[in-house]
This record gives C-alpha cells, structure tokens and sequence, in this order.
C-alpha cells in the first residue's frame, strides 16, 4: 500500500472546514485475549473468516485517517467475544461462543472491551462538539461477497441516515467520486445494509444532533482485500481520492 505518511489534505473545501474528522474501525482484528482463549478452542477457521473480523478493514480504515492526518480509532478483538458495532440490547451483541459464559464474564468483556472502545469516541465527538465544532465519523468496514448463499452485488457500499440530509448530500458527493475515481466500480447507497440499523454511528445519532454529527459507514467488498494486491492497494487509493474529492465539494 502506498505510504501516504506526507501527504495532506488539500484546504478550500467547505465540507473540510465546517467538520472535524473522525475514523474508526470496529472490526479490525480477530485477537482473542488471553483470559478468553479457552473459549474459542478449536475455533480458529472461524475467528479467521469473516464472522472472525471485517477483513482488510483496518489497514484501510489507517490508511485513510494517515492520509487525512487525524487519529483512527480501532479495535483488534474478535467480534466473536462482543460485537463493538451492536448495542447492548441487540441479540448479536455477543456472539453463539461468548453469549455461553457466565454472566460475570460477559460483565467483565463489556467493561474492558465494549465499554471502554465506544466510550473514548463518544468523549471526544462530545468535547468537539460542546467546543464548538463539527464532527464527520466515517466508521469503516468490509462485507463477504456473499452472504448464505447470495451474492452481494456491488464493490462499496455507504451507509447513512436518508433523514440526516447532509449525511446523503455527502454520500452523494462520495459516490460520484468514487465513480469518477474508478467508473468500473459499483457504488450503490445503502447496501448491503440500511444506515439506520443497528450500530455505532446510528447510537452517535440518538446522542447528537444532525447539525453536529455525520455518521457514514463504509463498506468496502472483502473479494479486494483477499484478492491479489494490486487489486487491493488500487481500490484503497480510489477510496482515499475520492473521501479526499467529497470533502473537498468536488
């Protein structure tokens, strides 16, 4: 992958001065700490497909917040041991190996993993906010090209609220960036999931108010992060380009 350790965000755009940045990754990795590695004995091919992690998304998800120069928040645990992208309440939240440890267990992984990921970046969109700023979250993940048997027809899905109006005028902007960046590609809004279900971005909307907070997801296809690198390292620097156009109101 291209080191883009120097490069910098161009300035003029309005998007880019009225909102901070914010990048984070849910899935990154499919780490099993050690005081819960008895549970997944026998588990590797599962922690290693994409029930395991979103694959390939935490380097992109780096990638991208290296080249805007901001900070990427991440995760390395399995999802398998809690689900970060889940609230509490929902059935996946942990997943058919962790849900059977005890009570006192489960406590424990919400506090020191599930609590303390979705906290600090509740802290910080709350402190730009109540200082006065503007806050643009692009969480970033992947998705199995195909899922029970069907097969997920496009490259790069993103994901938003279609009430949050500046959240689909960026999404817009995004997609038509993407096309003009790489016209192959198939960019389609809202697949392969709705923006209002479930997750970290859609609690951030509960909490904050549309005018301060613009929560995207980003679903890139897992066929380029398991397919050759070339490939690979491409569709990262499409996605860079054209994050780095949408900003810029191009």
């Amino acid at each position: 992958m291209k080191n883009f350790a120097n490069a910098s965000l161009k300035t003029g755009c309005s998007m880019n001065k009225q909102f901070e940045i914010i990048i984070s990754c849910e899935h990154g990795g499919n780490l099993v700490p050690q005081e819960y590695v008895h549970l997944f004995k026998g588990k590797e091919k599962l922690l290693n497909s994409h029930k395991g992690f979103d694959i390939g998304s935490y380097e992109l998800a780096g990638a991208i917040a290296e080249y805007l120069g901001v900070r990427c928040y991440y995760s390395e645990i399995t999802r398998l041991l809690v689900d970060l992208n889940r609230s509490l309440k929902h059935p996946n939240l942990f997943s058919d190996i962790s849900r059977k440890s005890g009570s006192n267990v489960r406590a424990d992984i919400l506090k020191k993993y599930y609590h303390s990921y979705r906290n600090v970046i509740e802290s910080v969109i709350a402190d730009k906010i109540h200082s006065g700023k503007n806050v643009l979250h692009i969480a970033v993940h992947t998705f199995t090209p195909v899922l029970n048997g069907v097969k997920r027809n496009a490259d790069i899905g993103l994901l938003y609220d279609p009430l949050r109006t500046k959240e689909k005028e960026f999404c817009i902007r995004l997609q038509k960036a993407l096309s003009v960046s790489n016209p192959g590609l198939v960019v389609r809004r809202n697949y392969p999931y709705l923006g209002k279900t479930d997750g970290l971005v859609t609690y951030f909307r509960k909490n904050f108010p549309q005018k301060h907070y613009l929560g995207i997801e980003l679903e890139v296809n897992q066929k380029y992060s398991l397919g050759n690198n070339k490939q690979w390292n491409e569709i990262q620097e499409n996605i860079i380009k054209a994050v780095n156009d949408a900003l810029l109101c191009k």
